[in-house]
C-alpha cells in the first residue's frame, strides 16, 4: 500500500469571472447577446459562420486553444460592456 498524497484543494477564485462557468454557458451567452452573425464577425471561425450551433462550436473550441482564448476574451469584454451600460443608466431614487 502506497501513501499517495491527496490532491491539493483548488483555491477559491472570487475575482475570476470565468471561474465556475462552462464553455457551453459562455458560448450560449455570447450567441444570445451578439447573435451568431455578429459573433462570426467578432471571432471569425467557421463554427460561428457556417451553420452555427452550440454543439459544433463546443467541439471545435475544446480542440483549439487559441480559438477558446478568443471566445473567453470576448466574453470578458461583453461583461465589461454590460457593466458600463448599467452604470450609464440613470439611477432611480429609492421609493418609500
Amino acid at each position: 500500500m502506497t501513501d499517495t498524497p491527496a490532491p491539493a484543494p483548488r483555491p477559491a477564485q472570487p475575482r475570476n469571472p470565468l471561474h465556475g462557468l462552462t464553455l457551453e454557458a459562455i458560448v450560449t451567452t455570447l450567441a444570445d447577446y451578439y447573435g451568431w452573425e455578429q459573433l462570426g464577425h467578432l471571432v471569425p471561425i467557421r463554427c460561428f459562420i457556417s451553420e452555427p450551433s452550440v454543439s459544433s462550436s463546443l467541439k471545435f473550441l475544446r480542440k483549439t486553444p487559441w480559438a477558446r482564448e478568443k471566445v473567453e476574451s470576448l466574453y470578458l469584454f461583453m461583461l465589461r460592456e454590460q457593466r458600463r451600460e448599467q452604470q450609464q443608466q440613470p439611477q432611480e431614487p429609492p421609493t418609500r
